[in-house]
C-alpha cells in the first residue's frame, strides 16, 4: 500500500478523547478531512483533521432543552429547506 501514514494529529486527538473518557464518532464528510464528532453536556464539537495534518473545530452550544411533537419537527425541517 502506498501513500502517507495516517495523520498523527488525528491519532493524538483520538487518544486524548479516549483518555478523557469522551465518546466520539468518526466521519468522513470531505475527501481531505476526517471529522471527530464529540457530544458534551450542553455542547457538541466537530473536530476536522485535514490531510495536511492541521486541525479545525466548530462548537455548537445550547441549553439542552427538549422540544417534542412530530408537527413541530416537520415545521423546523421544512423551514430549513424552504427559507
Amino acid at each position: 500500500m502506498t501513500g502517507s501514514p495516517m495523520s498523527s494529529t488525528l491519532f493524538a486527538t483520538m487518544r486524548l478523547l479516549d483518555k478523557l473518557g469522551l465518546h466520539f464518532f468518526i466521519e468522513r464528510t470531505r475527501p481531505d478531512t476526517i471529522r471527530l464528532s464529540v457530544t458534551l453536556v450542553g455542547e457538541r464539537l466537530e473536530i476536522d483533521v485535514f490531510e495536511d495534518d492541521h486541525l479545525e473545530f466548530s462548537r455548537f452550544q445550547g441549553d439542552e432543552s427538549v422540544e417534542s411533537g412530530y408537527d413541530e419537527l416537520m415545521l423546523i425541517l421544512q423551514s430549513a429547506v424552504d427559507p
